[in-house]
């Protein structure tokens, strides 16, 4: 495959896959900008060629500009070469009438729709639910003495929450998790899994349809805005795969940073200040969400020093952004805390933004989650050293393959408290 006349050129294009993603990404975009500059060119899967953003400033304008650098998948001038098979499609998709492709005033009502629905969550239900399945999960393994925090807990209760706020029932929690990380893994099940997701939305929103309840999947359907079935479960595919992996990272990376960071040895034997701050640092440092597929330069512009041509790929590097030495200060003499600043590009920015109520739905799993676990296993510690903990091979998202731990065993609490 050639990329065309502009696009980055196979010679000097950086893979964006491999080992590199599994250890320390932060050398590789460090290595990225000494090289490349703001704009990197990279290669995906297949040799299809792309731009990376990873400066602040850049990535602030391409995020600001949905008009210059568009949601329009249609605009790809790529397409030609995709066959049916690649394994991004469920990452880059074309033709789906889903609120993450919109664009101007029709983007701006989809918004809306989505995050009324969300709005209408009760936060002290949404509490009841983080912590009643926090405990059923935590029930599993506590009398063991040993646990993967991540297979076994992190990686099930974001979906299990969402599962319900949607109005699924608690049993496909587990299934809907496993096609979800398969599918933005984007490896060999990623069609698979995006399979499975889109039969098991067509279901709700069905069922949803001929019998609405007190739940976000009802409460978009019956919405004034009168989107078809097809629409509204577009949206349930970007809002769970959304929802669930980057909060389930969230929580992962958060427990991984108190058990290997003394900083915050205060969290693990009942601090709750520190585990905020945990999390804080984590959207900075260790964000879960590293890069973004993507906006579509709707003309030739300039970028970063690099001309971009109509139709070329830009992928949002959020982690490289965050790590930008040009607003990314030392704070070591702070002893590395963010002191609060939230000025990250975990959530995205502009007008594709996460919408707030989905943040903060995020937010209380993920704090919820770790707060409990701590509650109910206040001595965990690493069953291994630090260094032989590993990530996923994702260069879309950045979490732990395994987070093994051993505690005193403590009765199950029958998911009750």
């Amino acid at each position: 495959m050639s990329p065309p006349p502009g696009c980055p050129a196979h010679g000097s294009a950086v893979p964006l896959w491999g080992p590199q993603f599994l250890v320390e990404p932060a050398e590789l975009y460090r290595g990225m900008r000494r090289e490349h500059g703001a704009v990197v060119p990279v290669m995906l899967p297949g040799e299809v060629p792309a731009w990376l953003v990873i400066a602040y400033r850049e990535l602030h304008q391409v995020t600001g500009d949905p008009e210059l650098f568009s949601r329009d998948s249609e605009l790809w001038n790529q397409w030609d070469d995709i066959p049916a098979d690649w394994p991004l499609l469920p990452m880059i998709g074309r033709r789906q009438p889903s609120i993450l492709y919109t664009v101007g005033e029709a983007h701006q009502h989809r918004h809306a729709m989505v995050s009324e629905a969300l709005d209408g969550v009760d936060t002290i239900e949404l509490r009841r639910h983080c912590e009643r399945f926090a405990d059923g999960l935590i029930d599993r393994f506590c009398g063991t003495g040993e646990a993967d925090l991540i297979g076994d807990y992190a990686m099930l209760l974001p979906i299990m929450v969402l599962a319900r706020l949607y109005g699924f029932p608690d049993a496909e929690g587990p299934g809907l998790a496993k096609a979800l990380n398969d599918m933005i893994d984007g490896g060999a099940d990623a069609l698979k899994g995006q399979q499975h997701l889109v039969g098991s939305m067509q279901r709700l929103v069905a069922a949803k349809r001929a019998r609405p309840g007190a739940d976000v999947v009802s409460r978009m359907l019956t919405s004034e805005a009168g989107y078809s079935d097809e629409e509204i479960l577009q949206d349930l595919m970007v809002m769970s795969a959304a929802g669930h992996q980057p909060t389930a990272d969230w929580v992962g990376n958060s427990l991984r940073l108190m058990l290997v960071d003394d900083r915050f040895a205060a969290s693990m034997s009942g601090g709750r200040h520190s585990i905020a701050e945990a999390m804080n640092e984590v959207l900075w440092e260790d964000t879960p969400t590293q890069n973004v597929a993507g906006r579509w330069a709707s003309r030739d512009t300039q970028l970063g020093g690099r001309h971009v041509r109509r139709g070329d790929l830009v992928l949002l590097g959020l982690a490289g952004a965050n790590a930008d030495p040009q607003i990314h200060n030392d704070r070591s003499a702070h002893g590395g805390f963010t002191g609060g600043n939230s000025a990250f590009f975990s959530f995205g920015h502009g007008e594709h933004r996460c919408p707030f109520p989905a943040q903060e739905i995020a937010e209380t799993i993920a704090r919820t989650g770790i707060e409990v676990l701590l509650d109910r296993l206040p001595d965990i510690d690493l069953t291994v050293a630090a260094t032989e903990l590993t990530r996923r091979p994702s260069p879309w998202l950045r979490g732990m393959s395994a987070l093994p731990v051993h505690f005193t065993p403590t009765p199950a609490s029958g998911g009750v408290r």
